[in-house]
């Protein structure tokens, strides 16, 4: 079993990027769960959403402590909590991070992706404001190989409240243009 854990604020997208992530799983024949854990449940709050992957099916309902990926939206978790906290040996660190992959030191394999660009470049929000989830999963699906790109297009087609097209291009460039450190 795959458990991701994902970081990030209130407004970001981390629990819909869990949810497509969840989706594109399932559309590939294997079993997903993903669920949110919200604090205050505000924008810009710290928020972790969690996703389940497995080729059986998945009885666990718990939070993830030791996950084998994180995918942080916001380099801002990365100073307030310990977010590689419990990340198993040889875990995958996925980051909203414009800065090269070997800028960060956080005893896990890192890719980095500037999701905010991709966002305000397709118009999701404002770079005060960016909506980055559908970057991220594009950019998780890369670097990790856990789920297709046709998987995460067809579930972000499903997914996404709006602007299909515009996600559906970020999802794309952000697969292209992920940077892995590995």
């Amino acid at each position: 079993m795959y458990e991701i854990r994902f970081h990030g604020r209130g407004g970001q997208g981390a629990v819909t990027a869990s949810r497509i992530l969840a989706a594109a799983a399932f559309l590939e024949g294997k079993y997903a769960v993903s669920f949110p854990f919200f604090g205050t449940e505000r924008r810009g709050a710290p928020v972790t959403a969690f996703t389940r992957i497995d080729e059986n099916e998945i009885y666990v309902k718990s939070q993830i402590y030791d996950p084998d990926i994180i995918v942080v939206l916001d380099t801002y978790v990365l100073r307030t909590s310990n977010v590689t906290d419990g990340l198993k040996s040889g875990g995958i660190a996925v980051i909203n991070s414009p800065l090269p992959p070997e800028s960060f030191n956080l005893n896990a394999k890192v890719a980095t992706v500037d999701a905010v660009g991709i966002a305000v470049k397709h118009g999701l929000g404002s770079r005060a404001n960016p909506v980055i989830n559908t970057s991220m999963i594009g950019a998780f699906a890369k670097a990790t190989g856990l789920v297709s790109l046709e998987s995460v297009l067809k579930s972000t087609e499903t997914n996404v409240p709006g602007k299909v097209k515009e996600n559906l291009d970020a999802v794309k460039e952000a697969y292209e243009s992920v940077k892995v450190g590995w």
